[in-house]
């Protein structure tokens, strides 16, 4: 019997590495089985440039997610429709040209590029509540209570006809793996929270164990304090293996690696981790 590999590769990230540069954003190539599944486009085409010194073909790609609709994740989506003629690629249900960080009166877009919904309808695919890419991957969205909380205290808004609300993330998405060792998580920022994220996918595959979180965790504006108690969090869901990085940072990685060990890793430009099926 031959056993199948999971391969996860970071494509773009803050941190360059291997002499492959990096950028504000974020983009992560998972191998599952015989399928490839691009998470995120990051902030311009670098990807595509990646993604070709790292030895991959971009038109090999067989689904693209989107973890959620800012900038940062995907500028890069016109770069990829124009490179790679097959794959989908996977919205959550309602997302729109419609994110904005807001303070007071001074507004700034930061949402996913004008016009990519129109020029490529046919590519995109939009999706509600849990749901089942192939067998083994799930999209999962957020079923947290108050998130539109977390917006506020981000400044982070969404522009409707006549007013603006505080964004609640459901435009926000996680992509999760069956793995030999558990249910791996990939959520690119995390802003529902990473213990709520976490939770969130426990409580939907409740016979299975969750193993890992890969992503962000817009921790960047966060204070010391908060950081260690979002890393409690974490450890209290019982997970045995975190990477993070882009939004993260270098301060808050530094505090979450005193308090969660070895089980942390460092995101970067080309970082690979290897799981079974």
């Amino acid at each position: 019997m031959t056993t199948m590999r999971t391969r996860i590769t970071v494509i773009v990230d803050n941190i360059s590495n291997m002499g492959i540069n990096g950028e504000w954003g974020l983009s992560i190539l998972v191998e599952y089985a015989d399928k490839m599944i691009l998470v995120d486009t990051g902030a311009s085409g670098l990807f595509l440039k990646n993604m070709e010194r790292l030895g991959i073909d971009v038109r090999d790609i067989d689904y693209a997610v989107l973890s959620h609709a800012h900038y940062d994740h995907s500028n890069g989506m016109p770069a990829f429709f124009e490179n790679n003629a097959k794959a989908k690629f996977y919205l959550r249900n309602g997302t729109a040209e419609d994110c904005y960080a807001k303070k007071f009166f001074f507004t700034r877009y930061i949402g996913i590029p004008k016009n990519v919904l129109s020029d490529y309808p046919d590519r995109i695919e939009m999706v509600s509540g849990d749901y089942k890419i192939i067998d083994g991957v799930y999209l999962v969205p957020h079923k947290t209570e108050g998130l539109s909380g977390i917006g506020k205290r981000e400044m982070m808004y969404r522009r409707t006809a006549n007013r603006w609300l505080p964004d609640n993330f459901s435009h926000e998405q996680s992509l999760v793996l069956e793995t030999d060792k558990g249910l791996v998580i990939i959520n690119s920022c995390s802003h529902g929270g990473a213990a709520n994220i976490i939770n969130e996918v426990q409580t939907t595959f409740p016979e299975k164990h969750v193993y890992g979180l890969i992503g962000g965790f817009h921790l960047f504006n966060k204070s010391n304090n908060e950081i260690r108690e979002l890393a409690g969090k974490i450890n209290n869901t019982g997970i045995e293996y975190v990477c993070t990085g882009h939004c993260t940072k270098e301060r808050a990685y530094s505090i979450l690696r005193e308090e969660l060990g070895d089980k942390l890793e460092q995101m970067k430009v080309g970082y690979q981790v290897d799981f079974l099926l």
